[in-house]
């Protein structure tokens, strides 16, 4: 099947790193050392595996927050554009009507008896008395007009409102998880930088592995755009995975599917949550190149299948866009975009 033989339980391959402890724990033995000395090390990586993890479902949390955020954006964008656009027609309403009522009153000042007797033409001041009447009528419409658009032009206000402290909350939202995404990498850093410096190198080596590429069969993808998907995101093999990222030159998990659907013509929702629901589900066992794995129960973590078990994902940060086995953690769902 070609596959990679680095399956880890956390979610993240350690085949390299786990050879490397299965060499020292030999020689720890030869020598008569316990080999559970091991195991201070062993528990490092798990602790590094766990941070990415939970660094990873942050970054989803981020990305949902920025979407919702950039979508609020426009929204309170559009709300201003058209209150202005409703204030303007308001102002014109508004002057239309003081003109109305000047010439009324100027018309009006006077009794119609006399104004009637003192008129030069009275067929003239007839004339203008049934037309004063027909403005009348007429302003009242336009009175109730300027009533109806001044309760709209409340209302949008009021929505308008009610979307900026949504936006604020979006941005608050995206300020922590960015946060949370930062403590969570400086600390698996941390732990990374407190390995021997064997264990270490095994680790990064694992890291760096996955660029070559692998046998992945003859299986054809569903469509012309799952094709292009495919040949998109295998050019992005080796670029570096930069979380909250969507490409072109470093991606997290749901950013390289977006980007590789997008050089297709396929837009696709940022989050690996929303992306499981693209499209329609099939068995991995019907899986085709081309098709969303998501991963974990929570569909924190997203790669493509390229073919004879492997995907293509953005990993974690320190590992590059590169090919693994897509058994290499727990499946929740294949999507056929």
């Amino acid at each position: 099947m070609g596959f990679h033989r680095r399956l880890a339980p956390s979610g993240f391959d350690r085949g390299a790193t786990s050879a490397a402890v299965c060499v020292l724990s030999a020689a720890a033995a030869a020598l008569g050392a316990v080999p559970a000395l091991a195991a201070p090390q062993d528990d490092t990586r798990a602790k590094v595996d766990r941070l990415y993890e939970q660094a990873e479902q942050a970054t989803e949390a981020f990305n949902k927050a920025d979407e919702r955020a950039d979508s609020l954006r426009k929204q309170v964008s559009t709300a201003q554009d058209e209150i202005a656009r409703q204030q303007e027609r308001i102002n014109t309403m508004r002057d239309a009507l003081g003109s109305l009522a000047g010439a009324q009153y100027r018309s009006g000042g006077m009794d119609p008896s006399l104004a009637l007797l003192f008129s030069d033409d009275p067929d003239d001041y007839l004339d203008k008395a049934a037309a004063l009447d027909r403005i009348g009528a007429h302003q009242a419409g336009e009175l109730k007009d300027l009533q109806m658009a001044m309760r709209d032009l409340a209302q949008r206000r009021e929505e308008a409102t009610g979307k900026l402290a949504e936006l604020e909350q979006s941005r608050k939202a995206v300020a922590r998880h960015k946060k949370t995404v930062e403590q969570k990498l400086t600390r698996a850093r941390q732990l990374l930088n407190s390995l021997p410096f064997a264990e270490r190198a095994a680790y990064d080596r694992a890291s760096r592995s996955g660029r070559d590429i692998p046998d992945l069969g003859d299986a054809a993808p569903a469509s012309g755009r799952a094709a292009a998907a495919v040949a998109a995101a295998r050019s992005a093999i080796g670029r570096p995975y930069v979380w909250g990222a969507s490409g072109p030159t470093g991606f997290d998990c749901s950013g390289l599917m977006q980007w590789s659907y997008a050089q297709a013509g396929v837009g696709l929702p940022r989050t690996s949550q929303a992306q499981r629901f693209a499209g329609r589900q099939v068995p991995l066992s019907q899986a085709r190149p081309g098709d969303l794995v998501a991963y974990r129960s929570d569909a924190s973590h997203i790669g493509m299948y390229v073919g004879n078990g492997q995907v293509i994902h953005a990993p974690y940060p320190g590992a590059p866009v590169r090919y693994d086995p897509v058994g290499m953690m727990p499946v929740s769902s294949v999507t056929r975009v």
